[in-house]
């Protein structure tokens, strides 16, 4: 039966991406149906891909080369405020020491991939400025934001391709659910880069027009970048510091096929797997599930095997949608996201368009929202699909 006792709440949340700066700008160009993708402006690129570029990283956090760790501390930084654990928004002077905070995050570029002329100096010559190197050491994302809000928990930082804000959660929910600490900071950030951008365009599925998820025509997706994070705590630690909130994470599965690099397998079994992991850990039945924010990428492989298995557990009439149509694809970040976008909707009791979404195809069972939609419930789900075969789920509800 459904306990929420010991559930561990959502006390705080915080998102930026091409859709808005923050969550109540990114819920207005939802509403609006407003799609903030160009050309690419941060890098020299021949491509014409459009993309989702995230505008508004506020002075405060932004640093030089660490693109992902700004992006991750404005999220951090809404997301704490929101849970009322810090009053000024600069996180500096800000000692979360006296409370057993976590920190979980997810993310692919991270500061990794983004030091290409020190690898170009490095062999065209082999000597190179040292920055790069001190950058990449002082880089981990999860220490990172461990250090700037003097966190005293567990740090850990994820990377699990394009499942790896949503396993972040996961891992965070576990450490909550196990007693390794009382709060939790955790979802997923990522930049937009030049790497991924020429690798999945060398794999032949980014698309040039805008994405269109779980269409007939759809031709792949567009790349983005942003964070979310979610501020997780357990019920006691809320309630010490006064603290309410009617959210609820309850379930996290995770499952991999072991079946291709790149591609999922067409039966969905991890999928699946990790779906009915969420419902079964949280003791929702599929029929509660109101509804499902789904991974969404608009290739069309992920959405044909997506469709499927949600058909298969919640039935043809399920409501659905992929907010990557608002976003992009934002890899490592994606998680995080939309299990922000999804507990945002069932706060305010809505979710939006599933935009770039006009006609069914035939071998999808089911066909996401095509206007803003009314709901009525408790219970959402957050999917992720990855490469490696990797899936993920999360479960959230509300009071």
């Amino acid at each position: 039966s459904y306990m929420t006792d010991n559930k561990v709440l959502i006390t705080g949340l915080g998102a930026i991406s091409a859709a808005g700066a923050n969550l109540t700008r990114t819920l207005d160009s939802f509403r609006d149906g407003k799609r903030n993708a160009g050309r690419v402006s941060l890098f020299d690129t021949s491509l014409e891909y459009p993309v989702f570029e995230a505008r508004g990283i506020s002075e405060k956090f932004y640093l030089e080369g660490r693109r992902t760790i700004s992006l991750a501390l404005c999220a951090v930084d809404e997301a704490l405020k929101g849970a009322q654990l810090v009053v000024d928004s600069t996180l500096r002077g800000d000692d979360l020491s006296k409370f057993r905070v976590g920190v979980c995050m997810g993310t692919t570029v991270a500061s990794q991939l983004n030091d290409m002329e020190f690898y170009k100096s490095y062999r065209n010559s082999g000597a190179a400025p040292m920055e790069p190197v001190d950058r990449y050491l002082k880089g981990n994302l999860a220490e990172f934001i461990s250090r700037k809000i003097n966190a005293s928990g567990p740090s850990l930082t994820i990377v699990n391709a394009c499942s790896s804000g949503t396993d972040a959660i996961g891992v965070a929910l576990s450490w909550l659910n196990n007693g390794l600490c009382d709060i939790a900071v955790a979802g997923g950030a990522d930049e937009l880069n030049r790497i991924p951008l020429c690798g999945f365009g060398s794999l032949g599925i980014v698309s040039r027009d805008l994405c269109a998820p779980f269409d007939r025509d759809r031709k792949g997706l567009n790349l983005g970048e942003g964070a979310g994070v979610l501020v997780l705590e357990t019920k006691h630690s809320a309630q010490k510091r006064g603290k309410a909130s009617g959210l609820y994470l309850l379930g996290y599965g995770s499952s991999s096929d072991a079946y291709h690099l790149t591609s999922p397998h067409p039966e969905g079994v991890g999928l699946a797997a990790s779906i009915n992991k969420a419902l079964k850990e949280s003791g929702i039945k599929p029929e509660d599930i109101i509804f499902v924010n789904a991974h969404g990428t608009a290739t069309i492989e992920n959405d044909k095997v997506e469709g499927k298995v949600l058909a298969n557990i919640f039935g043809q009439g399920l409501k659905m949608l992929s907010t990557k149509g608002f976003t992009g694809h934002t890899l490592g970040a994606a998680g995080g996201l939309e299990a922000v976008f999804t507990a945002a909707a069932l706060q305010e009791g809505w979710i939006p368009a599933s935009i770039g979404f006009s006609n069914k195809d035939d071998a999808i069972p089911v066909i996401p929202v095509m206007e803003m939609t009314k709901i009525n419930g408790r219970f959402a789900l957050s999917t992720s699909l990855a490469f490696g075969g990797n899936n993920a789920a999360l479960l959230l509800g509300r009071l």
